[in-house]
């Protein structure tokens, strides 16, 4: 009967001990969002009214930061793009 008792705590500890997860493992959390307009943004009109189009609305959230912003990119031979 001891034995019995011994054998299933055994049984019991070894199956704990397999379902321990690794930290290892775990994935990694993703960046945080940034507060500055890309590069990639600038490039063009579209580019740019593509990414403003994007942001998401709060009145809670960081503002953006527009320092690398000097002037939105224009173009004389594009129509007007629609928001």
């Amino acid at each position: 009967m001891k034995l019995q008792h011994a054998v299933c705590a055994a049984a019991a500890a070894l199956l704990l001990a397999a379902c321990g997860d690794n930290p290892a493992d775990a994935p990694e959390a993703p960046p945080p969002p940034s507060t500055e307009v890309p590069a990639s943004a600038l490039t063009s009109p579209t580019a740019y009214s593509q990414y403003a189009a994007s942001l998401q609305r709060s009145e809670t959230a960081n503002p953006l930061g527009v320092s690398l912003v000097t002037t939105p990119p224009t173009s004389e031979t594009e129509a007007p793009l629609n928001l």
